[in-house]
């Protein structure tokens, strides 16, 4: 019986040859499992090219719980904001801890991830919308940057936003899967789109058009993790420091170097969230 050929196991994040200054801009560091090795984590990032890392925190109880995981870790940034599947968790005591913790808080830079999920009924849909536009409205207040979620849900994300007035204001759109229409949607209005790792998964040709078409100064680069892991380490738990293949898929579709892109998206994502590079980057 002939033996089975071990499998190769896939190139570590560091072989990409990325330069230090990188910046992950939305993961979930306080979820399990990356939440019982943070340390371990932003080292392998580090090692990875990935030098400034967004904490996304799911609400004002998540950061009072999660905040000292990073106390000793000031690469680290936060975003706050409480996401759709929670909209009814929504109301004057949770918005105004989230206002207090802004006031507080210079580590907190944008308000997310906020939005609408139409792909899972985990919440009523008018609850979201509520919620959607009660935070918007609190954003708009405290002049406070926003990070998107919208599954399923783009038309009307995009109309409540517009509706909000904020064509023109700082606006984020976490997660960007889809075509070049959307695309275009999002940049005509001044806002900047995060792409993350399933722009490595074959099947999604038409968000590969729209990542060779999206202009550059207009992007961002995310892992979304513990969730979206690209290949080639798709099926395990994601990482910031997996963040390299997203920026090498990127490069490849735009036919420019990897390097390239790390640094263009490093500087819009410090542009955008407020926090400085290294003096190397």
């Amino acid at each position: 019986m002939a033996k089975k050929k071990k499998k190769t196991p896939p190139p570590p994040p560091q072989s990409v040859g990325l330069p230090a200054g990188g910046v992950e801009t939305h993961a979930h560091l306080d979820m399990e499992p990356l939440d019982a090795e943070v340390d371990a984590v932003l080292d392998r990032a580090a090692e990875a090219g990935v030098s400034r890392v967004g904490q996304v925190f799911l609400g004002p109880e998540a950061y009072e719980a999660g905040k000292e995981l990073f106390e000793n870790r000031d690469e680290v940034f936060f975003i706050m904001g409480i996401h759709p599947h929670d909209a009814e968790s929504v109301n004057g005591a949770s918005l105004d801890a989230m206002a207090q913790a802004f006031a507080d808080d210079a580590r907190i830079k944008a308000m997310g991830e906020i939005g609408l999920d139409f792909y899972r009924d985990w919440s009523p849909f008018d609850a979201q919308r509520i919620a959607f536009r009660e935070q918007l409205s609190l954003a708009r207040e405290k002049d406070i940057s926003v990070v998107i979620h919208s599954r399923d849900a783009a038309e009307e994300t995009l109309e409540i936003l517009d509706d909000m007035g904020f064509a023109d204001r700082p606006v984020l759109w976490h997660c960007f899967g889809g075509g070049p229409d959307l695309g275009q949607e999002i940049v005509s209005r001044g806002w900047f789109a995060s792409i993350p790792g399933t722009v490595t998964f074959p099947k999604n040709e038409a968000m590969r058009r729209a990542v060779a078409a999206l202009p550059l100064h207009a992007m961002v680069l995310e892992t979304d993790c513990p969730y979206l892991t690209p290949i080639p380490y798709r099926g395990r738990t994601n990482e910031p420091a997996y963040l390299a293949f997203t920026a090498a898929e990127v490069a490849h579709i735009r036919d420019v170097e990897p390097a390239a892109i790390w640094r263009a998206t490093a500087q819009n994502a410090a542009a955008y969230f407020g926090i400085t590079l290294p003096d190397n980057a």
